[in-house]
């Protein structure tokens, strides 16, 4: 199992600690380091800067957010950020809610996400392997455009600078419910979970029951806090979720939400999307059961962690993407994982 460190996105600003410890990731031998985007911070320019600063490590985007930018232009940045930095990038892609789509990003949620994401990723593949001029005309994405108020002047064009890789670089898929799941197994060179529990993989739908090619990454995002007060080091994490169980969706469709409820939280899911909607935000935080936010995060003393780590091993994943806040903690993780 390789490790890969998350940076999640800016909160305020850039955080000093970042680039440190991606330095650090690099020569502790982890495989990745990962940024995010929500309604801030792009994922794409930190990687940029990560990227002049070390020479091995991997460096993906977990996750662009598709409603961002057309499929050729996510393209585009992937391609010119993977000559810049040597062959390193990781494209990881995601659709997001509702909230984010139409409140952030100003576009219409696709009435079909699926369709939308299969349509996306279709785009972005043809630009990476630069084999013919892109075509396609999707429900969603037209190459060229022949929608409302087309000029009818647009034609099938291929990006002028060439990959660096012939057959484009890997794209995973942020996918929580079963049968987008399904479909990432299908079209995506990987996964990108945000809860995972290594008890429960029936979670996730039949889509990994009977095993994933070879080659194929599951590369969950892991709260990883090395601590001697259990309770104390799920804090954050339980922050974390109840802000995104919370506060990331509507109360009737948040996915963070749903995923919780099929893990076996429903009750406390409602719960805790309830409280937070009424503005009582630190009732929504102690409303997460300290059960959830352990088994989806590796918090503890070294010997705990070391122990709850073998489960994460017997399973399918590939990728532990640490959310690690300190050197100490991400130092212990690469000792243990050795």
């Amino acid at each position: 199992m390789r490790l890969g460190l998350a940076l999640g996105y800016w909160g305020r600003g850039p955080s000093p600690g970042h680039l440190p410890l991606a330095r650090e990731a690099e020569r502790l031998g982890y495989d990745s380091v990962w940024t995010a985007e929500s309604w801030g911070s792009d994922a794409f320019t930190p990687l940029t800067w990560i990227a002049a600063h070390t020479s091995r490590i991997r460096l993906g985007t977990a996750v662009a957010q598709m409603a961002a930018r057309p499929p050729t232009t996510t393209a585009m940045h992937a391609l010119t950020l993977d000559h810049l930095s040597g062959g390193r990038v990781l494209l990881g892609l995601g659709l997001s809610g509702p909230q984010v789509v139409e409140g952030w990003y100003g576009r219409p949620f696709p009435s079909s996400p699926l369709t939308a994401t299969r349509e996306y990723v279709d785009v972005v593949r043809q630009v990476l392997r630069r084999a013919a001029p892109v075509e396609l005309d999707g429900r969603f994405h037209t190459h060229p455009y022949r929608g409302p108020g087309a000029t009818g002047l647009g034609r099938p064009l291929k990006p002028i600078t060439h990959p660096l890789r012939p057959g484009g670089l890997p794209v995973l898929l942020g996918a929580e419910g079963p049968k987008n799941v399904a479909q990432t197994t299908r079209i995506a060179d990987g996964w990108l979970p945000l809860y995972w529990s290594p008890t429960r993989p029936e979670v996730y739908g039949p889509a990994l029951a009977g095993g994933l090619r070879d080659g194929f990454m599951v590369a969950p995002l892991v709260q990883v806090r090395l601590c001697d007060d259990v309770a104390e080091g799920l804090l954050p994490v339980k922050t974390m979720l109840g802000f995104y169980i919370g506060g990331m969706g509507h109360a009737t469709r948040n996915f963070h939400a749903d995923l919780m409820a099929r893990m076996g939280y429903e009750e406390e899911a409602r719960r805790i999307q309830h409280l937070f909607l009424q503005g009582r935000r630190e009732e929504a935080v102690r409303a997460v059961p300290d059960a959830f936010a352990d088994e989806i995060s590796l918090v503890g003393p070294r010997e705990r962690i070391a122990e709850r780590l073998e489960l994460w091993r017997e399973g399918p994943v590939t990728d532990l993407l640490a959310l690690a806040p300190d050197v100490p903690t991400l130092r212990a993780l690469a000792e243990l994982n050795s």
